[in-house]
């Protein structure tokens, strides 16, 4: 019994040690990224209210007398986003959701898309700092691989016309936009290393020219968008073979070895839509490790 007392005792001592021992060492602090969140959203509301958008030069200025502050401008929608568990309110102001001829719909947060942009941040909730980043020529982006209020924000604008001919890549009718980003779905409390600062809203000036309608990463004949299992809306925690790559990057998504593509009995190039498993009927071949 003494020694399983003195045992217990030079485990207290070894703990205590451990906290206090050593003067240099750092506490880790957990960031309240909730907190944040609500201070974000005040932080934006009153911005809304001391600023409107200048149709003569498409941008957004300081509230002058007899215009419209952007807190009562129908054109600023709002957006609800829960991300780990937080929720979030992502804002965007509508100049043109796009009217192309060749709709395509609307993209999906895992899609393809070809924009220019531009992008400021937004100090405290009173003015906008000098612009940060330009993007002038059109270039492809992911949604998957962005800060999660592009992810979100674009899905409300549709693709434009490409009608280039002979000359610069030229589009007409595609969406145009501003996006308002809170910390918590931009850069959050890290910041960037360069001119982004932890916690600050931003602003992004959007055209949105193209987009590549149901974004395919892993080329296994399934939407990104639509290998979600778990029914929760993210693909982005469905990874059914437990290897750590999600299923919307794994090419065999049950891990039986044989390729997601390859387990396509009916042929029709949609391997989602094959069961072929009379005990397990409402499960799909390609999520099956007992058919291959």
């Amino acid at each position: 019994m003494n020694n399983l007392k003195n045992i217990f005792a030079l485990c207290i001592l070894s703990v205590l040690a451990y906290a206090c021992g050593d003067s240099d060492r750092t506490s880790v602090e957990v960031f309240d990224h909730e907190a944040q969140a609500l201070i974000d959203r005040d932080s934006l509301s009153i911005f809304f209210t001391k600023h409107y958008y200048d149709t003569a030069v498409d941008s957004v200025k300081t509230l002058v007398a007899g215009a419209t502050p952007l807190s009562e401008d129908a054109n600023l929608k709002t957006m609800n986003v829960t991300e780990n568990e937080i929720d979030y309110e992502l804002y965007y102001y509508v100049e043109s959701v796009g009217n192309p001829i060749n709709e395509k719909g609307f993209p999906t947060p895992l899609d393809s898309i070809f924009v220019k942009y531009e992008g400021f941040r937004i100090n405290g909730s009173d003015s906008i700092t000098p612009r940060f980043e330009i993007r002038e020529t059109p270039i492809w982006f992911t949604l998957n691989s962005v800060i999660r209020g592009w992810s979100y924000g674009f899905t409300n604008f549709k693709n434009g016309d490409n009608v280039t001919d002979n000359g610069p890549i030229t589009f007409e009718n595609g969406g145009k936009g501003i996006l308002f980003i809170p910390s918590g779905l931009a850069y959050r409390n890290s910041g960037t290393s360069g001119s982004i600062r932890s916690n600050e809203n931003l602003i992004f000036y959007i055209n949105l020219f193209d987009f590549v309608k149901d974004t395919d990463h892993d080329n296994d004949g399934i939407p990104s968008w639509l290998e979600d299992p778990d029914g929760d809306g993210d693909p982005r925690n469905d990874d059914t073979n437990g290897d750590f790559f999600v299923n919307y990057l794994d090419g065999d998504d049950d891990g039986d070895g044989v390729l997601t593509k390859d387990e396509d009995a009916n042929g029709d190039g949609n391997p989602a839509n094959d069961f072929s498993d009379p005990n397990n009927p409402t499960l799909a071949d390609y999520l099956n490790p007992d058919i291959n």
